[in-house]
C-alpha cells in the first residue's frame, strides 16, 4: 500500500512492553465494545425467555439467518482495517478519509439487495424443516430486523474508520450505551408498557433496529467531533465514488467477508440441524451458543486491535513491530479464552440459570458448554490470527481454511454424528469443535509464515531503496 520511500527502517528498536501496552490500548476497549455488541443479543434472548422455548428458538434461527447475510455485508468493509490503519501509520489522513467515503458508498449500495433477501427468507424456514412453532415466530422477527440493515452497515464503516485511526474508546462507549437503548425499547415493546402493544419477538427486533440507528448516528458524531479542527484543511468528505478505491476495498474485503460468511454460515447450518430436533434441544443449542458467543467477543475485539496494530506498524515501516504485535494479541486471546473455558467447565449451572429455569434445557446445555470449553482456546487463536493477517492485507487464506475445515470437514462430521449415529445435538457440536481446532492450528502456522515473509520483503525493499534512492 505504501511506496518504499514512505517506509521507515524495518528494524525499529523497540522493546516488548511498549508493544504490549500499545496492543492492549487498542484491543481492550474494542473487546469490551464487542461484549457490549453481544450483550444486545443476550438481552434479547433473556427478555423473550418468558415467552417460551419457541420464542428463544425463533430469535436463534432468524438471527442466524440475518447475520449470515448482514455480517457478510459488514465483512466487505473490513478492507478499511487494512487501508485506513496503514494510511494512518504513514501519516496520510486524506487517504484515510478517502477510504471512509468509499466505505459509506459500499454500505449504501449493499442495503437494497440485502433487505430484499431478508424479506424473502421466512418461507424457507418451513422448507428447511424448522420446528413449526419456531418458524411461525421467526418470519415476522427477521422482516422487522431487516429495517436495521442500513444503520448496521453505516455503523460498520464508521467503526472501522475510527479503529483504524486509533480512536477505539468511542466504539466501546457506543456499543455499551446502545445496550441501554436496546433494553429500554425491549421493555417497552416486548410485553407492552406505557400504552404500547405487546409485540413479543417483533418488539425485540424493533428495539434492536432503533439501537442500531443510535449507534450509526453516534459514531458519525464522534468522527465529526474528533476531526472538527481538520475540516478547514481537509477536502470535504462528501465526494463522488472512486471506483478504483471501492474495488481495492472489495478486493481485500470480499475474501474476509466470505470467510466470515463461511464461519457464521457453518454455525447457522448447525442451528438448522438443531432446529430439526426438539424445541428444547434448539433452545439448549441457542443458549449454549450464546454463552460461547459472549466469550468469543473478547478475542474478536482483540482481533480488531491486532489488525489495526499490525496495519499501523506496516504503515510506519516497522515490520518487526507488526509481527510482534500479532503474537502479543494472540497471547491475549488465548489467556482470556482459557479463563472462559474454566468457567464453562466449573460453573455451567450458574451461567445457564441466567437464561432459563427449564431443567430439561439446562441439562442439555451443560453438556454443550463442556464441548464449548474444549474449543475456547482454539477459537481465540484462530480469531486473533485472522485479524493479524487482515492487518497484513492477507484475507484469502483464512477464507480457504474456513471453507475446508467447516464445510468439508466439521459440518459433514456433525451431520453424520447427529443424524446417522443419533448423537443428536451433541454430534453437531462435536463436528463444530473439530473444525475450530483445525482452523486454529492452520491459521497460527500461516500467521507465523506470512509475518516472517513480510519482514523479509520490507527488509529487502529497504536495502534496495538505500542503494538506489531513485527507485
Amino acid at each position: 500500500m505504501l511506496s518504499i520511500g514512505q517506509r521507515k527502517s524495518p528494524h525499529s528498536k523497540r522493546y516488548l512492553w511498549p508493544d504490549v501496552r500499545s496492543v492492549v490500548r487498542l484491543a481492550v476497549p474494542v473487546a469490551i465494545g464487542e461484549l457490549g455488541w453481544q450483550a444486545m443479543s443476550t438481552v434479547d434472548t433473556i427478555m423473550v425467555g418468558h415467552l417460551g422455548a419457541a420464542a428463544i428458538g425463533a430469535i436463534g434461527v432468524s438471527s442466524s439467518a440475518f447475520y449470515t447475510c448482514a455480517i457478510f455485508g459488514i465483512g466487505l468493509l473490513l478492507g478499511l482495517d487494512t487501508l485506513v490503519s496503514q494510511s494512518f501509520g504513514a501519516g496520510n489522513r486524506e487517504d484515510c478519509h478517502h477510504s471512509l467515503v468509499q466505505g459509506v458508498y459500499i454500505a449504501l449500495f449493499l442495503t437494497p439487495p440485502l433487505m430484499l433477501i431478508f424479506t424473502l427468507m421466512p418461507p424457507f424456514f418451513s422448507v428447511l424443516k424448522i420446528n413449526a412453532d419456531i418458524s411461525l415466530l421467526a418470519g415476522p422477527f427477521i422482516k422487522t430486523l431487516s429495517l436495521s440493515t442500513l444503520p448496521l452497515l453505516l455503523y460498520g464503516a464508521l467503526r472501522r474508520y475510527l479503529q483504524g485511526i486509533g480512536h477505539v474508546r468511542p466504539v466501546m462507549f457506543t456499543l455499551i450505551s446502545a445496550n441501554v437503548i436496546n433494553w429500554f425499547f425491549n421493555w417497552l415493546f416486548i410485553s407492552g408498557h406505557w400504552g404500547f402493544p405487546a409485540l413479543g419477538v417483533v418488539g425485540s427486533a424493533l428495539s434492536t433496529t432503533l439501537a442500531r440507528i443510535y449507534m450509526a448516528a453516534l459514531l458519525a458524531f464522534f468522527i465529526w467531533w474528533f476531526e472538527r479542527d481538520l475540516r478547514k484543511s481537509a477536502p470535504p468528505l462528501l465526494r463522488w465514488p472512486d471506483w478504483n478505491r471501492i474495488a481495492l476495498l472489495l478486493r481485500i474485503g470480499f475474501p474476509a467477508a466470505l470467510q466470515i460468511l463461511l464461519e457464521i454460515g457453518a454455525f447457522g447450518t448447525a442451528a438448522v440441524f438443531a432446529g430439526q430436533l426438539s424445541a428444547k434441544a434448539m433452545a439448549a443449542h441457542q443458549i449454549a451458543l450464546n454463552c460461547a458467543a459472549i466469550s468469543f467477543m473478547v478475542p474478536l475485539g482483540i482481533s480488531s486491535g491486532a489488525a489495526v496494530a499490525v496495519g499501523q506498524a506496516i504503515g510506519r515501516g516497522e515490520p518487526d513491530v507488526a509481527r510482534r504485535s500479532g503474537f502479543i494479541a494472540i497471547a491475549l486471546g488465548v489467556t482470556f479464552m482459557s479463563c472462559a473455558a474454566l468457567a464453562f467447565l466449573f460453573i455451567p449451572g450458574l451461567i445457564l440459570r441466567i437464561y432459563t429455569a427449564d431443567s430439561a434445557v439446562v441439562a442439555v446445555a451443560v453438556r454443550l458448554l463442556a464441548l464449548a470449553a474444549l474449543f475456547q482456546l482454539f477459537d481465540g487463536i484462530q480469531t486473533v490470527a485472522t485479524g493479524g493477517l487482515r492487518g497484513l492485507g492477507s484475507t484469502r487464506t483464512p477464507m480457504l481454511v474456513n471453507f475446508v475445515c467447516y464445510w468439508l470437514f466439521g459440518l459433514p462430521l456433525g451431520y453424520w454424528l447427529c443424524f446417522v449415529l443419533l448423537w443428536g445435538i451433541y454430534g453437531v457440536w462435536v463436528g463444530l469443535t473439530a473444525a475450530l481446532i483445525a482452523v486454529a492450528v492452520i491459521l497460527l502456522y500461516v500467521w507465523n509464515r506470512e509475518s516472517r515473509l513480510m519482514m523479509a520483503r520490507m527488509f529487502n525493499a529497504d536495502i534496495l531503496h538505500r542503494r538506489h534512492p531513485s527507485l
